[in-house]
């Protein structure tokens, strides 16, 4: 029931006193664990820039230290902005206490109280605003409906499983009707077949509740399932903003492209070439022309032949029982995962992965590859992903 700007949003955390710093030459910024040290301090968040429309289910995602957690709390004015803009509903919210902003926060850790009932948790955010008990039981057994805790509502936290809990959690978040719901890696401490069961909860609840929801997390698979837009970040620094399939199909760089998608891209030192105005890739033996939108994204760009970076996804590379114009590998480790195979295996002087299906399309079992074997791999131009050295996407 919110949009939200921020606009060039920074977190600076502040040296302690009498903290000493390195040497370093006038004017020239500092790196410490990856984020930029400044004689401000350690910038955590580093102009960020994001406009959310109302009721959008945006996911921020990284690597632990990325800061999408610390911008998360900058919202809920947990922590204080150091530098930009924030606006809830066209209002500015930089100084604007917690509890004054309409938004509601479910964390890592549930943070439930342990001495009263699930209905008590519930109700307790309603009671400190000194609500009608009549409109307190409606919300709260509205909520407890919607989330199929019902059930629970007499018992304490520590009565209930992990799952139970964190509904409990995002009950006492919703009952608020709040413009905004926070959620800092929600799913984090349950085990993996609790976070499937978990994220379709989620799912459906954002279809229930009007509400913008701004999500946290450093699983992409929960990134991916969730998102509307999903926001990529590294050191502090937005890498790319996109649909799921976006960021999916187009990553901006070497990071997004690592990062969005399980198992990881396979990388290749590889070349870029340019003959009769077509482009085609060549690496270890194996050369692919690109594929008709490929080649007009690198011609508007005018990119020149190069060394690249080369990426093709481990279910994008493809057997091939002849030995010519292909990438040789030999397998290091076959993973059985049933439906398919996951072999690790060495190509080019790259360890990679080539995900190969247990049945052909007829139900018949495809021949299995053991260690030291070796592996003919092609694959086509429509799935290559072209790097340049500085580690940026040269189709965009």
């Amino acid at each position: 029931m919110a949009a939200l700007n921020l606009k060039g949003i920074t977190k600076i955390y502040p040296h302690s006193a009498g903290q000493k710093k390195a040497k370093k030459k006038k004017g020239e910024p500092e790196k410490k664990t990856n984020l930029q040290v400044t004689d401000q301090g350690v910038i955590a968040v580093q102009k960020f820039d994001l406009n959310i429309t109302d009721k959008e289910f945006i996911v921020l995602v990284g690597p632990s230290g990325c800061g999408k957690s610390t911008t998360l709390r900058m919202v809920a004015g947990l922590e204080e902005i150091s530098g930009g803009e924030l606006y809830i509903d066209g209002q500015l919210v930089n100084d604007v206490e917690p509890k004054n902003r309409d938004i509601a926060m479910v964390f890592q850790s549930y943070a439930l109280y342990p001495h009263m009932t699930v209905y008590e948790n519930m109700a307790f955010p309603l009671k400190l605003r000194k609500m009608d008990k009549a409109e307190i039981d409606r919300r709260v057994k509205e909520a407890a409906e919607i989330l199929d805790i019902t059930q629970y509502l007499d018992r304490k936290p520590k009565a209930l499983s992990g799952g139970q809990r964190q509904r409990v959690a995002i009950g006492r978040a919703i009952v608020r009707e709040p413009k905004v719901l926070l959620m800092d890696e929600p799913l984090s401490n349950l085990d993996a077949k609790l976070r499937n069961q978990m994220r379709a909860e989620i799912i459906k609840l954002r279809q229930k509740i009007n509400t913008t929801f701004i999500y946290v997390t450093h699983d992409q698979t929960e990134a991916m399932t969730l998102g509307d837009r999903i926001v990529i970040m590294k050191d502090g620094f937005i890498q790319q903003i996109g649909t799921p399939q976006e960021v999916f199909d187009h990553p901006a760089n070497i990071f997004v492209a690592g990062f969005i998608g399980m198992p990881q891209m396979n990388f290749f030192d590889a070349r870029l070439e340019v003959n009769d105005g077509k482009y085609a890739v060549s690496v270890g033996g194996c050369r692919v022309e690109l594929s008709a939108d490929k080649q007009a994204n690198l011609t508007a760009r005018k990119v020149p032949a190069q060394s690249i970076t080369l990426g093709v996804r481990p279910s994008h590379m493809v057997l091939s029982k002849e030995s010519g114009n292909t990438l040789t590998a030999s397998v290091e480790v076959a993973e059985m995962m049933g439906s398919e195979v996951h072999f690790h295996a060495n190509a080019n002087g790259r360890d990679v992965v080539v995900i190969v299906p247990t049945m052909d399309a007829r139900g018949e079992h495809i021949d299995t590859f053991h260690t030291g074997d070796r592996l003919n791999l092609t694959f086509s131009g429509s799935v290559c992903h072209v790097f340049g050295r500085d580690g940026k996407n040269l189709e965009f």
